[in-house]
Order: C-alpha cells, then structure tokens, then sequence
C-alpha cells in the first residue's frame, strides 16, 4: 500500500482521552491519522507511536484549535503528511465546571474559545477543503440533554457544536459529506475524573441503566461507524453514546 492509498484522518485533541482512543481506532480502520494536540507533545508521540506499533501511519501535529491561523497550518500540515482529510474528529475541548452564578468571565471566555470557536475553526476549514464524500464527526456531550448543575457554561458550547453540525450538514449539501455530533456520558477519563469524589464518581457511574462510566473505546467505537461504510445513511444527527443515561 502506498501513502496515497491511505485514507486520511484529523483527529484534534487526540493526545490522550477520548481523542487518543479515537486516533488508535481510526489507524485499526485503516486510516493515516493526524493527531492533533495543543500542548502535550510527549503524550501525542505516545499515541503516534501505538499506532505504528501495531502496523499502522499516524504524524503528530501541534496546534492550538482556537487560532484559526494554527488550524489553517494543522490542515496543511495533514495534507503535506497524508494529503487532504476525508474525516474531521474535533475531540479538543476544555470542561470547567462551577455553578453559573461562581463562573467569572476567564472561564467563560475561555471554554467558548475552545470549545465552540475551536470548533467552528476546523468546520469552516474542511468545509473549504474536504474532497466530497467526507466525514466529520464533533464531539458534544450528553449533559445538553441531561442539564446537569454546574455544567452551564460547558453545556452551552457543545450545544452550540450541535447546532452546527446540523446546520453544516445542510450547508454541503450535494457534496456527500456527513456531519455528524457524538454525545459521550460519563466517561472514565482525566477530563471527567479530575476534581471529582469518589462519591461523585461512584453515582455518575451508574446514572445509567448499564451502571458503569463509558470507556475512550465505547466513544471510538461510535465515532468509527459513523467514519465508516455503515454510517453513510447518518447525518445532521447527535448520537447520545452514554449507556441510556438521557
């Protein structure tokens, strides 16, 4: 197989989490992947490094998502490395919490940043550029249908990301390209562990009917279908993957 047979993926946030686990399947799939990371480059060449070990192509790429001058150079340099993406996976984001009233307008300011201008960034970027018959895929969360407290200021971003997604999706019509939102519940990651309790953790675990936090892999999993063959019929859609959370 040459480099020019491979298909290509971005995936942001792809250092470690969600994002690292989504990066590691997407190489199983059979996808030269670009792994994303805003500050962890240590942990990006790990992710880089699994993926060759097991047989697969994946380049790390740093670039802060909320600089739309960075994102123009993150796509240039997945083109340069692989050639122009066929999928999108914006995994990068920030999850602040604290009730509205205690949230002072450095946390506000900064989620929206990176979370929805972050996303909007890599929308208008492989909007402009994406070849017909791509795919992106945004990460939301499912706290937009379960409103849980002091999530206020993170859930408003990821509900903006879906508002997008759809309105994307209507935006490339005739281009067969999805866009497509993933809505994770709990998940056990250092983004939703940190700062919790045991007692916190231990009730979020099973605020589902499958009682036990999602794992990086089940969220992969959802994001390589709808990368995948089988998920072409999906679009202008949230997939709430949380165990039956909400």
């Amino acid at each position: 197989m040459t480099i020019n047979d491979w298909k290509v993926a971005l995936v942001t946030g792809a250092s470690r989490g969600i994002g690292a686990a989504i990066a590691k399947r997407l190489a199983a799939d059979g996808f030269a992947v670009v792994v994303n990371y805003s500050g962890s480059a240590s942990a990006a060449a790990e992710v880089v490094s699994e993926i060759e070990a097991a047989g697969g192509r994946a380049v790390a790429a740093q670039a802060d998502i909320s600089d739309p001058k960075q994102v123009s150079s993150l796509f240039d340099r997945a083109e340069n490395a692989f050639g122009v993406p066929q999928v999108l996976v914006n995994s990068a984001g920030i999850m602040p919490l604290a009730p509205l009233a205690q949230s002072d307008d450095e946390l506000f300011d900064k989620t929206i940043t990176v979370n929805l201008k972050g996303t909007f960034n890599t929308l208008r970027e492989a909007a402009r550029r994406m070849q017909d018959g791509g795919r992106i895929i945004n990460l939301s969360t499912s706290v937009v249908g379960a409103k849980l407290p002091t999530y206020g200021v993170y859930t408003a971003t990821k509900a903006g990301v879906e508002a997008m997604s759809a309105i994307l999706s209507k935006e490339l019509r005739g281009r067969n390209i999805t866009v497509n939102a993933v809505a994770p519940g709990p998940t056990a990651t250092a983004l939703f562990l940190d700062g919790k309790t045991e007692e916190q953790i231990e009730g979020l675990s099973h605020a589902n009917p499958l009682e036990r936090l999602g794992q990086p892999e089940d969220i992969a999993a959802t994001v390589s279908f709808l990368a995948g063959p089988d998920g072409g019929w999906i679009n202008g859609q949230t997939l709430r993957a949380n165990g039956g959370m909400v």
